[in-house]
């Protein structure tokens, strides 16, 4: 279908999906100023007779009614059309940029008790909004939530309620039934496999995700118990009774044991984080030069380094042996008034241009700790030249991170092109220096990252400019990796 114009004005662009209940595609449209791109979904009734089309365009009708309603919600894409075209119905929804929360959380990958907590918060959240409205998503799960590129937070995608109608048939009393259970193995309980589905349904697939991401399992590798049918899983993993508790009862067989709504189990959660802030958040400390202080602005959570950084332009060797120069040649850096940041609970610390902006990220998922913003130079200046420090935990060697980093920049950065790979130094340690381009919104954009590793972490450094500004700022990015430290 790829080049096709369905509903007369959406070009299927490319292909993002393909399963049991449709398709889905990324499209542009075509009677919008600069063709934004769009998400279009295709449903096929399984049963093509007249009636069981009559009754799957009413169901569909009445789900995009739904749909319509649950898009008012920031966190959930807005519907933007909804047709019927060659027995084949199609939804348009909002095209969210980002990643998949499946990215965030490959197989074997544990993350801390603070990433969980957190993020069944953002989820739990946002459920809230959608059960007061009376709807089930019904398929919950990693890949059907996303991480918005544009401020880092989580998205709720593809309800699994509307996927009925490719699963109805009507029988010759003209009464409904459904053929396939909607939802997926592992993030679907007992009651909904049995088309029984609750609102602790929902409740029990974010609970499963949390679980998955404390012990790096999917849930269907989970063993249950012979006699309960109890998921079993606490004995694999390091968490305290508080949370093992919580995640116990959003997963219980017996879905009247669970908490019987989102707000419930959200409620619950938030009982673990002390004064509204999640356990273990890094506590930040600035330093200015001067008598005066120098403010923050804190921002939400942001996608991994490597998606901001998307869309590089073309970098060359020469600004590879210029960033090197600059980096251990700090006397020819332009005069430039310094700050120091501190972060005591990472113990790192780094000198910034008192003109440039400090936007806190603390993002426990990406590993993100805090990112630096040149000043705007004119008007026309539409993206400011950013240094981005982040602190992964690694216990690998420095290559295995060189290749692991490579292998992320060329899977997910449009026209990716690693220029340059050498060996260099960051806070007096072993270091790898990558020059990496590529393009992000039409914007040509040209990287400079320095890493290193210390005691199972890794250490990350990003100068990323507009390919036309790399080199306004090169110098002060060289001055400033030159200055980091690690205690």
């Amino acid at each position: 279908m790829l080049g096709q114009t369905l509903g007369g004005r959406y070009r299927i662009v490319k292909q993002i999906g393909k399963g049991g209940f449709g398709v889905t595609f990324v499209a542009e449209d075509t009677q919008r100023p600069g063709n934004p791109l769009c998400v279009v979904k295709q449903f096929k009734p399984m049963v093509t007779h007249r009636n069981t089309l009559r009754e799957a365009q009413r169901l569909f009708n009445n789900e995009a009614e739904t749909l319509e309603n649950l898009g008012k919600h920031d966190q959930i894409p807005r519907l933007l059309a909804h047709f019927q075209e060659n027995e084949e119905f199609y939804l348009v929804q909002e095209y969210i940029e980002g990643h998949d929360l499946s990215q965030e959380m490959p197989p074997n990958k544990q993350f801390s008790e603070a990433f969980v907590i957190q993020l069944l918060q953002e989820i739990l959240s946002v459920l809230v909004f959608v059960h007061q409205n009376g709807v089930i998503h019904r398929d919950i799960k990693p890949s059907n939530i996303r991480r918005r590129q544009s401020d880092g937070k989580i998205v709720l995608i593809d309800f699994g309620s509307v996927k009925q109608i490719t699963t109805q048939v009507v029988n010759s009393q003209g009464e409904t039934n459904f053929t396939i259970a909607i939802g997926t193995p592992g993030y679907m309980p007992s009651e909904q496999a049995n088309s029984n589905p609750q609102f602790s349904s929902d409740v029990y697939a974010v609970g499963m995700i949390g679980i998955q991401a404390l012990n790096g399992r999917s849930p269907v590798q989970l063993p249950k118990d012979f006699n309960t049918h109890e998921i079993v899983w606490r004995n694999q993993v390091e968490v305290s009774q508080e949370l093992a508790d919580i995640l116990d009862k959003m997963v219980r067989y017996d879905f009247r044991q669970r908490y019987q709504s989102s707000e419930s189990a959200l409620q619950a959660l938030t009982t673990l984080i002390p004064h509204g802030t999640t356990k273990g958040h890094n506590q930040i400390t600035v330093i200015p030069s001067s008598s005066e202080s120098t403010p923050t602005t804190p921002i939400q959570p942001s996608p991994p380094a490597w998606k901001l950084l998307l869309g590089t332009g073309i970098a060359t060797v020469l600004a590879t042996s210029m960033a090197t120069w600059y980096m251990f040649n700090p006397s020819t850096t332009p005069a430039e008034n310094f700050s120091f940041y501190e972060n005591s609970s990472l113990g790192i610390k780094i000198k910034y241009p008192q003109t440039w902006e400090i936007q806190n990220i603390n993002n426990p998922i990406t590993g993100e700790v805090v990112a630096f913003l040149s000043p705007q130079k004119n008007s026309s200046d539409k993206l400011s030249e950013k240094l981005t420090i982040s602190v992964e935990d690694f216990s690998g060697t420095l290559d295995e991170f060189s290749n692991s980093s490579i292998q992320d920049i060329n899977n997910h950065m449009t026209e990716a092109k690693i220029v340059n790979k050498s060996s260099t130094t960051l806070a007096q340690k072993p270091a790898t220096q990558l020059v990496f381009t590529g393009k992000d919104e039409g914007n040509r954009l040209k990287n400079l990252q320095v890493y290193t590793l210390k005691a199972d972490k890794a250490y990350v450094i990003t100068y990323t400019a507009e390919i036309d500004n790399y080199d306004d700022f090169i110098q002060t990015a060289a001055s400033m990796i030159k200055s980091f430290e690690i205690h």
